[in-house]
């Protein structure tokens, strides 16, 4: 009976959290339906509960590192690196980093963009979590598994706030762990 209370509890916090998440159509171009986070990063108990739903999968998963993504994923990679007492790492737009960096183009849903890492920011064997905000094509996470992964990082997962499974960005991340909170199956 317990459990059905508790299943029941996270069905209310997670729907609390889909509630804060406000569609913005049409950006950043027309036929995009943008899903804007600011009223859930304003919101303390949401901001509070989205970062312990992503970090819960990976308590026990020996992290060594969380890596997000610049800008968005920055917020709550952090916030995930500190629950888990653990360094963060971020991965950049060019020319953002100032010491020697690797590289990595990749599609976004509208367009190309290129990320890039410290070349001494991860270690051979190091443990990676890489956390982002939302997983839409899989483009941004697939450019920042293959900077891990080129500088010899084991991926432990990937955690997302939200994915947008209609568009399939998961199969660009082969088979790797996968947490996602919201999942919206259609725009």
């Amino acid at each position: 009976m317990i459990t059905n209370v508790t299943e029941t509890s996270e069905k209310i916090q997670l729907v609390k959290l889909r509630n804060l998440i406000r569609d913005v159509p049409d950006f950043p171009k027309p036929g995009i339906v943008y899903k804007d986070i600011t009223p859930l990063l304003r919101h303390p108990s949401g901001l509070s509960l989205a970062v312990e739903y992503l970090t819960q999968p990976f308590r026990d998963s020996r992290v060594n590192v969380v890596i997000g993504a610049e800008s968005r994923g920055f917020i709550f990679a952090t916030a995930v690196a500190r629950n888990l007492s653990v360094g963060f790492v971020p991965i950049r737009k060019p020319g953002k980093l100032p010491h020697k960096t690797r590289s990595q183009e990749y599609e976004l849903e509208y367009g190309k963009d290129e990320l890039e890492v410290h070349l001494d920011a991860i270690k051979p064997g190091d443990r990676v979590l890489l956390v982002d905000d939302l997983l839409a094509t899989g483009g941004t996470m697939s450019a920042c598994v293959q900077l891990v992964e080129s500088l010899g990082g084991d991926i432990v997962g990937c955690a997302f706030l939200i994915e947008l499974a209609f568009l399939g960005g998961r199969n660009q991340l082969g088979n790797y762990p996968i947490h996602s909170i919201l999942t919206y199956d259609h725009p």
